[in-house]
């Protein structure tokens, strides 16, 4: 079955880095869009950031745009978010997604506190 395993989440200071990973299994990854998403306390989920399945085209919710990159790796079947000048209001948990065969799939999950 699908699954999704995302890695990397942790505390920061306001400015720091952090790169998120995400292992898929269960469907064959080169084929299928990658998004990842992120839910802040209190809040909707959101999209993040979208990324094609030769890893060519690339799209960003505008409050990361400059700051985030997605990127992936078919051999690997995985899914990266290099997060940069990390802020404060990034404080979530980030999501990897996949729609597979008409449902969308999430993973469990990784914490991520932008916090001094």
């Amino acid at each position: 079955q699908v699954q999704l395993v995302e890695s990397g989440g942790g505390l920061v200071q306001p400015g720091g880095s952090l790169r998120l990973s995400c292992a898929a299994s269960g469907f064959t990854f080169s084929l299928y869009v990658m998004r990842w998403h992120r839910q802040a306390p209190g809040k909707e989920r959101e999209l993040v950031a979208t990324i094609n399945t030769a890893g060519s085209n690339r799209n960003y919710a505008d409050f990361v745009k400059g700051r985030f990159t997605i990127s992936r790796d078919n051999a690997k079947n995985t899914v990266y978010l290099q997060m940069n000048s990390l802020k404060p209001e990034d404080t979530a948990v980030y999501f990897c997604t996949v729609f597979y065969q008409g449902t969308p799939y999430w993973g469990q999950g990784t914490q991520v506190t932008v916090s001094s």
